[in-house]
């Protein structure tokens, strides 16, 4: 189902690093029409960091969307480094974080995108995800 996509993400990490998840939400969107949520992600990942667990949630929502083929997505998250590393405006200094850069750059550049740095107030249902898989493990 080929369109716009709006894909947002949110990673937790309990202790930092501690027990960690993901949660991530796919919409479609059509010009004047309201978002309809397609699929979602909410799972833990083990123990780690929470910008490793913004990265695996990214990756994870990213495959999510590549599923659905769209013609361009708008990539959400309320982790300003993370949309600044994968905008290419900060460097990625953290060595747990090279190779998910690299997986998640990756898959971006095989979608016409937008990045955007969203207020948490925006990203409720993500990480409503991620921290209901924590609550739940």
């Amino acid at each position: 189902m080929p369109g716009t996509w709006v894909l947002y993400t949110d990673g937790a990490s309990r202790g930092n690093p501690g027990p960690a998840s993901i949660g991530a939400v796919l919409y479609s969107w059509a010009e004047s029409e309201p978002l309809v949520e397609v699929s979602t992600v909410s799972e833990t990942i083990g123990e780690a960091t929470n910008n490793v667990a913004e990265y695996k949630a990214v990756i994870a929502g990213l495959e999510m969307a590549h599923t659905h083929q769209p013609e361009f997505l708008w990539l959400r998250a309320d982790s300003q480094l993370l949309i600044r590393q994968l905008a290419g405006r900060y460097r990625v200094r953290n060595a747990a974080l090279v190779e998910l850069h690299r997986r998640a750059r990756a898959l971006l550049d095989e979608i016409p995108h937008q990045l955007e740095h969203v207020p948490r107030e925006e990203n409720t249902v993500a990480d409503r995800l991620a921290n209901l898989a924590l609550d739940h493990r």
